[in-house]
């Protein structure tokens, strides 16, 4: 049977997979008509780099879950207000902003916080 700690370890890590995934779902929308095959695949890996410094606080995470963490959550944080600030403009709504950030930024601030717990188990277990 698994434990606590068992838990706390796979699932920060699951759910950083699968908001990173949702994340890199809108650099599809760098496939569009009227643009050349080159400079498409260069605007979807242009529209990546959320992806990639994801993917690099991941692995920060996965190895010191602490840190990493931190860093999560700090990117979730430190991010809100633009996002916000951004769709606030565009759609002229609160709740609209405040709904992206809650898609957006949210599981990265929770993901970092269940980094932070998973470690303080394990060093607690032992």
């Amino acid at each position: 049977m698994r434990t606590l700690t068992d838990w706390f370890h796979w699932i920060p890590r699951v759910l950083c997979i699968l908001a990173i995934l949702f994340i890199s779902m809108f650099a599809l929308d760098a496939f569009a008509p009227g643009l050349t095959l080159w400079e498409q695949i260069r605007d979807f890996l242009i529209h990546l780099i959320p992806t990639y410094v994801l993917l690099a606080a991941l692995l920060v995470a996965w190895k010191w879950e602490k840190i990493g963490g931190i860093i999560l959550m700090t990117i979730g944080l430190g991010l809100s207000p633009s996002v916000f600030l951004m769709n606030w403009h565009r759609s002229g709504s609160v709740w609209v902003g405040i709904a992206i950030i809650l898609m957006i930024n949210l599981p990265f601030i929770l993901v970092g916080a269940l980094f932070v717990i998973s470690n303080h188990l394990k060093r607690k277990n032992s």
